[in-house]
């Protein structure tokens, strides 16, 4: 499986994102997905996951209430709407998958097999 993430940018806090993560080479057993983000000189921290048939959502009180982790099966694409963005929210981002999930989602790093190359998201003041 390989991931390709996408969207990140400049943006003034209050203001909005989208990323995307698309995924190719299938993902057999069905692939909990997830977004990690981290910021310079911290580790990379849990933002939000989604289970294979996007019945499950789970999201780090961070960014619960502001950030929404959506897919699209038929697309291999899983998406984050990032709004009411904060300085804090700076961050390289990456998103992550899961084979063989089942119905299942995953809030920590190990549980990951495969990763995005990650996009830079920038909130300024």
């Amino acid at each position: 499986v390989q991931l390709q993430a996408s969207g990140g940018g400049l943006v003034q806090a209050g203001g909005s994102l989208r990323l995307s993560c698309a995924a190719s080479g299938g993902c057999i057993g069905g692939c909990a997905m997830g977004w990690f983000r981290q910021a310079p000189g911290k580790e990379r921290e849990f933002v939000a996951a989604i289970s294979w048939n996007g019945g499950r959502t789970s999201y780090a009180d961070s960014v619960k209430g502001r950030f929404t982790i959506s897919r699209d099966n038929a697309k291999n694409t899983v998406d984050l709407q990032m709004n009411s963005l904060k300085p804090e929210d700076t961050a390289v981002y990456y998103c992550a998958a899961r084979p063989y999930s089942g119905a299942n989602l995953y809030i920590t790093l190990p549980a990951y097999k495969y990763w995005g190359q990650g996009t830079q998201v920038t909130v300024s003041s």
